[in-house]
């Protein structure tokens, strides 16, 4: 019994030492953190911090909030699904009580899938990774694409006596530094934990063993002896990667030769305002129009209720992982950072034009005519899409391609048709019906238009051969700033396909 109970005392008595060991007065790194925090967020940071352990995102999360009351403050770790992630963390903003107030503490669950950028601008990695990888994981949350803010602040905390940070920022982090430097990437580190743990204990060893006597037999050998293989392996990776950036450079292609066609693509790809009212009227026709969130902020401007979608649109959004598969779902978006190529504007854009084409009009129709005050003469707005075969020759092998753009033309006028310019027809894109026109005058109107084109087929043919040859002028240019050598042709693939005709009638008449 007295052994039983000296060994409780003895446990009561370690965990007494180490509840002294929490808190500002304990723990000088929990000290520094605050101490540093403070300014932070009185210059409007919104900070993340990242812990390595559960129990320090927990134990750091719960003392933070005894530091700073009118903060918002949360702590996301791996023992969350990855919705009840994502969900925390956007319910930070309306937790607010004070604006802009918030801190996130988090283990690496959070460093890969969610991006941070819209409700964070800085980092404190609180615990040291040995991977320099992960910190630049870590950072990417939140410097990056969609950050607003001017200045994103990262910070590595660590102890100046802590034998253990000390080897892993001199070690490994500072080495990482002076390989990106270099190179001008990072250089992942091989992994291999257990040489890394081991090192790691024997540099903390080594510190404790200094001031005392010599170690009672044990020889872990040198933590950076223990690293060498590592080292090598470190070495290697760095000269492949060095390789393959002189062999892969573009150093043949200029910016300026490069800019005019970035423009182009640009302005085929449509603003972000296209996309935005491309977004809501799609969503409007597909029953389930967006909703404008309670609590608007960056990275969350509306809402869509995916369960109102049909079937087969749902189930594609899924397969692109926006959705879950079964059960309500709700998709949080910010209309101001989606662009043509998002995947919610492409699965839509597919999904109506298959709508479309297969001849289901109640959602989108290739056909209609409308009154509006934005013509003074009957005009029609065709749809095409157009075909190009591309072909090419290199090192005596032939190679074929097929380029696909649309076009939209607009005709003023039936008896002496004119064909309107390109500005044109994006205004006429925005104009508004002002009055009702009934079934047979839509569909006398529609095929009207139909004959007019039918009798200017011609013109069409000759469009096309106009795109083909812009195509080829451009891709020469491409290939010319490349020096890639080589024939290349550019051939229309005709008859035009016609996607959808749109009658204007003015409301005048």
């Amino acid at each position: 019994m007295d052994v039983a109970h000296a060994g409780a005392q003895a446990l009561k008595s370690l965990i007494a030492e180490a509840q002294r060991l929490s808190g500002t007065a304990g723990d000088p790194k929990l000290a520094a953190l605050v101490t540093h925090l403070g300014p932070l967020l009185k210059d409007g940071f919104a900070p993340v911090v990242f812990c390595r352990y559960v129990a320090t995102a927990q134990y750091v999360a719960s003392e933070l909030r005894k530091h700073f009351p009118k903060a918002t403050i949360e702590a996301v770790t791996g023992e969350l699904t990855p919705e009840e992630r994502r969900e925390r963390v956007e319910s930070m903003v309306a937790g607010e009580s004070a604006p802009g107030q918030r801190i996130l503490v988090a283990t690496d669950c959070l460093s890969e899938g969610i991006n941070l950028q819209h409700l964070f601008t800085a980092v404190i990695h609180y615990d040291l990774a040995w991977n320099p990888t992960r910190h630049e994981q870590r950072e990417g949350r939140v410097d990056r694409y969609g950050q607003r803010a001017a200045e994103v602040r990262c910070t590595m905390l660590y102890g100046q006596d802590n034998p253990v940070d000390g080897f892993v920022l001199n070690v490994i982090l500072r080495k990482g530094e002076v390989i990106q430097k270099e190179l001008g990437v990072l250089v992942p580190m091989p992994e291999d934990r257990q040489r890394i743990n081991q090192a790691l204990v024997k540099a903390a060893l080594m510190k404790r063993n200094t001031a005392a006597s010599p170690q009672l037999g044990f020889d872990f050998g040198e933590p950076e002896q223990i690293l060498a293989p590592l080292q090598t392996q470190w070495k290697d990776a760095l000269e492949k990667a060095r390789t393959n950036r002189t062999v892969f450079a573009q150093r043949r292609i200029q910016p300026d030769e490069v800019l005019p066609e970035w423009r182009k693509q640009q302005e085929a790809l449509g603003s972000s305002e296209d996309v935005q009212r491309f977004l809501q009227s799609a969503c409007a026709r597909l029953n389930a129009p967006l909703d404008s969130a309670k609590h608007p902020a960056p990275g969350l401007t509306h809402r869509l209720h995916a369960h109102h979608l049909p079937g087969p649109l749902r189930q594609r959004l899924a397969d692109e992982g926006l959705v879950p598969e079964t059960g309500s779902a709700t998709l949080a978006l910010d209309l101001t950072e989606l662009h043509r190529s998002h995947p919610i504007i492409t699965v839509l854009a597919d999904h109506l034009l298959e709508t479309a084409l297969q001849g289901d009009t109640s959602i989108t129709a290739r056909c209609a005519a409308t009154v509006t005050d934005a013509v003074e003469v009957v005009t029609t707005v065709v749809l095409l899409r157009l075909r190009h075969q591309l072909s090419y020759v290199r090192r005596r092998q032939p190679f074929q391609m097929l380029a696909e753009e649309s076009v939209a033309l607009a005709i003023e006028g039936r008896q002496n048709p004119r064909w309107l310019a390109d500005d044109a027809i994006a205004r006429l894109l925005e104009c508004r019906p002002t009055g009702n026109l009934p079934r047979e005058a839509a569909s006398r109107e529609i095929q009207q238009s139909l004959v007019l084109l039918a009798e200017h087929h011609q013109r069409l043919e000759a469009l096309a051969q106009q795109r083909a040859d812009v195509l080829l002028a451009d891709h020469g240019r491409v290939r010319q700033a490349a020096r890639d050598i080589g024939q290349h042709s550019v051939k229309p693939c005709l008859p035009v396909d016609v996607v959808g005709v749109f009658v204007l009638l003015p409301d005048a008449l």
